[in-house]
């Protein structure tokens, strides 16, 4: 057992997929609890098609992924938010048009570039492997950042996510927070394409997130359990892809959704277990003496 736990760690390719998914799992945990309090799930699915052209563009013309990413997510949700003052659109109908788009657009960008079978598939189910140490850095400064804009807007975040009206009535500014979130979604999603990718990236973002709620009904619970439910997730994953030899991102997520099934049956006051106790003791008829 010894051995399966440190032998990982001695590659340095290893080390850094290992530190990329740590990070990766408790931003995305964090940032992902304030989506599920929303009910935003969506909005994580379209977010990661929008970021797609930016990275297809930044791969192609060999800058940083992860700035291109952050500007075409940004760009797109700006658009979303302008057209969507349209009454006759509802929002999410606007989402699918634009992160739909956007989506295509990245394929026919990354088509344009040399191997186009292998890059696609790199962004689109991940390569942690491959991670080299500047990209490292970029995960932890960016990582960083995100959880201290979150820490810092983190009553405002939750007082919009529990009732929006009382939070306009109170003057909060719920366009521009909402717009925040939108880009720290962005982001989040960026710097953990690489772990998991493109497609499977959604469930790092909620899964921890619907974890935690099934655990627990406090908010602040909630944003301590899922980063560490997400980053336990990215552990036993990538171990399990080492010694398997299997695809990393694809056993991340299978933890990650393990993990949540255990929630779903045993969960103290949740879980399935619990309710079918709590019927089967109302159904029973007390004995009279």
């Amino acid at each position: 057992m010894i051995e399966f736990l440190t032998e990982p760690w001695q590659h340095v390719f290893m080390q850094r997929a290992f530190l990329v998914v740590l990070m990766s799992g408790v931003v995305c945990g964090v940032i992902g609890s304030h989506v599920a309090l929303r009910g935003m799930a969506f909005i994580g699915d379209a977010v990661a098609h929008a970021v797609f052209p930016g990275i297809a563009i930044a791969f192609v013309l060999q800058t940083s992924l992860v700035v291109g990413g952050i500007v075409a997510g940004l760009i797109t949700a700006f658009a979303v938010a302008i057209v969507s003052q349209n009454r006759r659109l509802k929002e999410d109908t606007v989402i699918g048009v634009f992160f739909a788009g956007a989506f295509g657009l990245g394929i026919v960008v990354m088509s344009t570039a040399p191997g186009y079978g292998g890059s696609l598939e790199s962004f689109l189910f991940g390569s942690v492997l491959g991670i080299s140490s500047g990209d490292v850095i970029t995960v932890a400064v960016a990582g960083g950042f995100l959880l201290l804009i979150t820490g810092a807007l983190h009553k405002e975040f939750v007082t919009v996510g529990l009732d929006r009206e009382t939070a306009r009535s109170v003057g909060l500014p719920i366009f521009w927070l909402d717009m925040a979130l939108y880009a720290m979604v962005t982001i989040a999603i960026v710097i953990s394409i690489q772990a998991v990718g493109n497609i499977l990236v959604l469930a790092l973002l909620i899964t921890p997130a619907a974890c935690a709620r099934l655990l627990t009904d406090r908010i602040g619970r909630m944003m301590l359990i899922a980063p560490l439910i997400g980053a336990f997730s990215g552990l036993v994953g990538l171990y399990l892809s080492y010694a398997l030899n299997l695809a990393a991102g694809g056993l991340i997520v299978l933890t990650a959704t393990a993990v949540f099934l255990a929630c779903w049956v045993f969960a103290p006051r949740h879980g399935l277990l619990r309710h079918r106790g709590s019927a089967a003791a109302a159904a029973v008829v007390p004995v009279r003496p």
